[in-house]
């Protein structure tokens, strides 16, 4: 059984793949299909959670979320960067 920081990188990787994958699908998309999709993205890249303590350590559900906005700034920033010569 692999140790947790094995598993961990292997989540990793996973993470990575899905991402690369997504890029490369919303590459075969029209250029105006592929602007809505990075909208939609960038709505999403920041966490709305009115919370008023920015150094505050989010817990539960909240660290989802958070992780949740996390990752849709990591496709979008890989996505911009692909894209950025077409722009």
């Amino acid at each position: 059984m692999p140790g947790e920081e094995d598993r961990l990188c292997e989540l990793e990787g996973r993470i990575i793949a899905h991402r690369r994958l997504l890029v490369r699908l919303m590459g075969a998309m029209d250029p105006g299909a592929r602007e809505e999709h990075l909208r939609w993205i960038a709505d999403r890249e920041i966490l709305h959670d009115g919370q008023e303590d920015p150094g505050a350590v989010p817990t539960g559900t909240e660290a989802l979320s958070l992780s949740i906005a996390e990752e849709f700034k990591e496709i979008a920033e890989l996505a911009r960067a692909r894209f950025a010569d077409e722009a």
